[in-house]
């Protein structure tokens, strides 16, 4: 039975089907299977992207897994009108890392594992801090500074928050921020929030900003 924390799936290790040994196919893999790359940063250090999703079964065995929305689609074609599932699932470490992919299937189960797989194809890592004047601790609870993130409609707005406040935000957002380590933060959002699928990536987005934006400390150290 899969165990539940903070709102994530998450599924002890004896209950994995037994799934047959990967064989990389992109030289990435090849260098994270022998052991020459043991993590994410790496591989982005190198400017490369991840093509397959096993490299993080193979970095992050311990993820957590969380379906966000499964819902119906259709399109006309020349046949007449066709259905299809849409699936957003939402994977991380709760250690800085995550990913969020979308999948579509004439069947859920297809479209979750679609899904699933192009999360960990979109696998990112977020800069994680205390920039809360409240806090000042110094330690990796919170996030650096503050970020705004858009797709579509929607705006998420994510602010640094005092050690112990916890996570202020709407579901969807909490569950993003849960999945990638974020403890305490302040957050706000418009637009057409109902929209599952653009809350989680606008979040996403927010956090992406912390990764393209040079810190105060970064550039102290680059200077020494």
């Amino acid at each position: 039975m899969a165990l539940k924390k903070d709102g994530l799936i998450e599924k002890p290790a004896d209950s994995e089907e037994q799934k047959p040994e990967w064989v990389p196919k992109t030289e990435i893999g090849k260098m994270v299977k022998a052991g020459q790359i043991t993590s994410i940063e790496q591989i982005f250090a190198m400017g490369k992207k991840i093509l397959e999703y096993q490299i993080v079964d193979f970095l992050y065995p311990n993820l957590v897994e969380e379906t966000l929305e499964v819902s119906s689609t259709q399109r006309m074609t020349d046949n007449g009108r066709k259905s299809q599932f849409r699936a957003v699932v939402l994977v991380g470490d709760r250690n800085g890392h995550f990913g969020i992919g979308a999948g579509k299937s004439e069947e859920v189960k297809p479209a979750i594992e679609a899904a699933l797989k192009d999360a960990k194809r979109n696998f990112t890592f977020v800069s994680l801090g205390c920039g809360s004047w409240e806090c000042g601790c110094g330690q990796k609870h919170s996030i650096p500074i503050k970020v705004v993130g858009k797709v579509g409609s929607v705006e998420v707005v994510l602010k640094p928050a005092p050690r112990g406040l916890g996570l202020a935000a709407n579901e969807v957002v909490k569950k993003v921020l849960a999945a990638a380590g974020v403890k305490d933060v302040w957050s706000f959002s418009r637009g057409r929030t109902r929209n599952v699928y653009n809350m989680a990536m606008a979040t996403a987005a927010a956090l992406e900003q912390l990764n393209t934006m040079r810190l105060k400390e970064d550039w102290d150290k680059k200077n020494n």
